[in-house]
C-alpha cells in the first residue's frame, strides 16, 4: 500500500461500536442541523422488510429520534410488501411513479437514483432488505461517520458474509462476486479502492449534495460505479466503511451471480474508458449466453442486460425545484 492508501485505510475504516451511542448522534444530528432518510429498495421481500421496518421505527425513530424520514422504494412487489411496509409506518414509493416522463430503466440502480427524488433527508442511508439478522448498527454505524467528521461524504458497510449450504449456515463464504469480480478490477485500474473491503454491499449513506451530484448505473452497476465515481470527485478521503459485523441474507445461485457480474463489468468498463484507463476497440455485448444443462447434454440461454448511466439527479429541473435549489436554496 502506498501511504495514501494507508493513511485511508487507518482513518476511514470504523467499526459500529465506535457509534453505539445513538444519544450522542441524535445530538450530533440536531446540532449540525441535519435530517436522515432511511430507504429499503424492495421488490418481493416481505419475509424481512418488514422486520427491517419495525426494528428501525421503533429503536431509531421511536427510542431514539436517529431517522426523520422511514421509507421503501418499491418495484411493483406483488407478495405483500407494500401492505407490509405501510403497516410498519413507512412512506412508499414506486420508482416507476417518479420522473415518469423519462424512459424507464430497469434495477436496483434505476430505484436508488429515482429515490433521491422522493427522499427529504439531508443524508440518506440505503438499507438492503433482504436482511435476517437485522440490527440498529446496519444504520447508525453507517450514518455515525457523517455525523463525526464533515469530510467524509459517503460510507459502506462491510461484514462477515455466511452463506447457506442448504440448512446449514457457514460462517464465511459469501460475496463472492465481490472477491472474484470487483476486488480484482480495483486492484488492477484504481489501487487506492483496493483497501475497501465489499465495495458490493447494499448497505450504505451518503450526503445528499454528494449523491445528487453524481450518475447513478441501472442494475447492480450501481454501487461500483457510486464508489468510482465519488472517489473521482470527491477524492479518496471523502470515502468510508464501517465493520457491521455479520450479515445474513438468503444467497443467490451461482448462474445469477454470474449475470449479476456482467451487468457489474459492463458498468466498469464505461468508467474505465471516461476515465482514460482503458481503450475498447469494440462495443461489449449486452447478451448473456447462459449454459445450463438439460436432458440432451447442455442448452444455451440468452438474457439481455443492458447498463444504463443516469445523469447527476442535481441536473434535473424537476428535482432542483422540488428541493427548493431554485428558489435561492443552493447546494451545499
Amino acid at each position: 500500500m502506498t501511504r495514501d492508501r494507508e493513511r485511508w485505510f487507518e482513518e476511514r475504516t470504523f467499526h459500529h461500536l465506535d457509534f453505539k451511542d445513538i444519544a450522542r448522534l441524535v445530538e450530533a444530528k440536531e446540532q449540525q442541523g441535519l435530517t436522515l432518510s432511511v430507504c429499503l429498495p424492495t421488490l418481493n421481500t416481505a419475509g424481512t422488510a418488514g422486520e427491517i421496518l419495525r426494528l428501525f421505527r421503533t429503536e431509531l425513530m421511536e427510542r431514539f429520534p436517529l431517522i426523520d424520514q422511514l421509507a421503501v422504494i418499491d418495484s411493483h412487489s406483488g407478495d405483500g410488501t407494500v401492505e407490509t411496509a405501510r403497516a410498519e409506518g413507512a412512506e412508499v414509493f414506486f420508482d416507476d411513479e417518479i420522473l415518469p416522463h423519462l424512459e424507464p430503466g430497469r434495477g436496483k440502480g434505476e430505484a436508488l437514483w429515482k429515490s433521491l427524488y422522493a427522499l427529504d433527508g439531508d443524508l440518506i442511508a440505503w438499507i438492503d432488505s433482504d436482511i435476517e439478522n437485522i440490527h440498529p448498527r446496519f444504520v447508525y454505524g453507517l450514518v455515525g461517520p457523517l455525523l463525526a467528521d464533515p469530510g467524509i461524504g459517503y460510507v459502506k458497510g462491510f461484514y462477515e458474509r455466511p452463506i447457506k449450504d442448504g440448512k446449514t449456515l457457514r460462517p464465511s463464504g459469501g460475496g463472492r462476486v465481490t472477491e472474484l469480480t470487483v476486488r480484482p478490477i480495483l486492484n488492477l485500474f484504481y489501487p487506492d479502492l483496493a483497501g475497501m473491503i465489499q465495495p458490493l454491499s447494499g448497505e450504505y449513506a451518503g450526503r445528499r449534495t454528494v449523491l445528487e451530484s453524481v450518475p447513478f448505473f441501472t442494475g447492480y452497476g450501481v454501487e461500483t460505479g457510486l464508489v468510482l465515481d465519488i472517489y473521482q470527485r470527491y477524492g479518496l478521503m471523502s470515502l468510508a466503511q464501517t465493520d457491521l459485523e455479520v450479515r445474513v441474507h438468503d444467497n443467490q445461485p451461482i448462474g445469477s451471480l454470474s449475470k449479476m457480474a456482467f451487468g457489474i463489468m459492463q458498468a466498469v468498463f464505461m468508467r474505465l474508458e471516461d476515465n482514460g484507463k482503458l481503450e475498447l476497440k469494440t462495443t461489449p455485448s449486452t447478451v448473456y449466453n447462459a449454459i445450463n444443462p438439460s436432458a440432451g447434454g447442455y442448452e444455451v440461454s440468452q438474457t439481455e442486460i443492458t447498463v444504463v448511466e443516469r445523469p447527476p439527479m442535481i441536473e434535473f429541473s424537476e428535482y432542483r425545484a422540488a428541493k427548493g435549489y431554485d428558489s435561492g436554496r443552493a447546494p451545499d
